[in-house]
């Protein structure tokens, strides 16, 4: 049986209108906002997403709820894995659920395979480092990095608090999960498997948290135990018998700030780690909003750009990403600003789901 079969610690009651009737009130509300300050950015020529193509990105979801995904597609033309994206989320039925802890929303690992041993990135008032661990004989054995070390730490933190345990199975229902998010265990999927999960294991890190008058710190680690995978990919459907325990303060911070997030988004973007990385960021900021609030491109930068050069090569990366995440995320309110981007008070991608977590408040919540 599916592991997400068996999630006796979390819960959800779900909308009572249908997937059209929660478009058109998020239209009347949010989305309406959305389109329209699209409009008014492609009429003013700013250029930060993209006059033209960003009043397409805003309209994708009511082309498919119009139209029919075939028309969208036909509509977007080289953006058609727009509409892909899009009619996966506005069409899913399962009501499955993925959970990430809260401080990696404002942060993120790398995207590439770093030459550096030391990671440190900056969010809205926290600070991430992590420290590449070293084997036996000094040697360091590098970051995680990219998508595949996203997804294997977005399947523990869900796994973890589906069983309300640090103790994660790493065999069987980590294949079932990884195949259904697009990522069948075998040949070069499963050596960057074994890679990411070895990096993971030995990596350090430290959270610095803003407060008033200082800051807050706290050192931990992903895992207590080593993620160890055989030498050779497991035959489908093989059961594994392995598994791995969280870092406990890891652990109880993720109980306590625990995010929601739809394993239909993360299954459209688990190949696309900035898009992932924009798509859980909009996640957490936007239902917390109580007013609009604007992001400039330096701040943008600051937080999604180590790794690129120069402020100009990273706008037209950001921008392709921004696109795919908010397919992703139909009820996001995120329009062209002057100098950046501006976010929208809106919808947790969740929608209205009350989801409670053992440990935790009720989610989403405001903030």
């Amino acid at each position: 049986m599916d592991f997400t079969d068996q999630t006796p610690v979390i819960h959800w009651t779900l909308p009572t209108y249908t997937k059209r009737e929660q478009k058109d009130s998020s239209n009347s509300t949010v989305g309406k906002v959305q389109l329209d300050n699209l409009e008014n950015a492609s009429q003013s020529h700013h250029q930060s997403i993209g006059s033209y193509e960003a009043s397409r990105m805003g309209d994708v979801h009511d082309l498919i709820l119009r139209h029919g995904k075939e028309h969208a597609r036909e509509a977007l033309g080289a953006d058609r894995i727009l509409a892909d994206i899009a009619a996966a989320v506005l069409t899913d039925e399962t009501g499955r659920l993925g959970f990430t802890y809260s401080g990696f929303c404002l942060t993120a690992l790398p995207h590439r395979n770093p030459t550096i041993e030391l990671w440190r990135r900056e969010g809205h008032r926290i600070t991430l480092l992590i420290e590449s661990g070293k084997d036996r004989y000094g040697k360091s054995i590098g970051l995680p990095y990219g998508s595949t070390a996203r997804m294997i730490l977005l399947y523990l933190q869900t796994r973890a608090l589906q069983t309300d345990s640090r103790v994660v199975e790493i065999g069987r229902s980590m294949n079932v999960w990884l195949h259904r998010m697009g990522l069948p265990v075998g040949g070069n999927t499963y050596r960057q498997v074994r890679e990411q999960g070895r990096r993971i294991s030995a990596c350090h890190l430290t959270f610095f948290h803003d407060t008033q008058g200082g800051e807050l710190r706290h050192n931990g680690a992903f895992v207590e135990n080593a993620l160890q995978f055989s030498d050779t990919a497991p035959e489908q459907g093989e059961l594994w018998h392995e598994t791995v325990e969280l870092n406990d303060r890891f652990f109880r911070a993720m109980k306590q700030h625990p995010v929601p997030l739809l394993d239909a988004a993360l299954c459209q973007l688990s190949g696309k780690s900035m898009a992932l990385d924009i798509y859980i960021w909009l996640a957490y900021r936007l239902h917390r909003l109580g007013r609009p609030t604007a992001i400039s491109w330096p701040a943008l930068y600051g937080q999604f750009g180590l790794g690129f050069k120069a402020l100009k090569h990273f706008k037209p990366e950001f921008t392709k990403n921004l696109k795919l995440a908010l397919a992703a995320y139909p009820d996001a309110g995120v329009t062209a600003a002057e100098d950046g981007i501006r976010l929208l008070p809106s919808r947790a991608p969740v929608g209205d789901r009350q989801v409670h977590v053992v440990g935790s408040g009720t989610l989403p919540e405001k903030g």
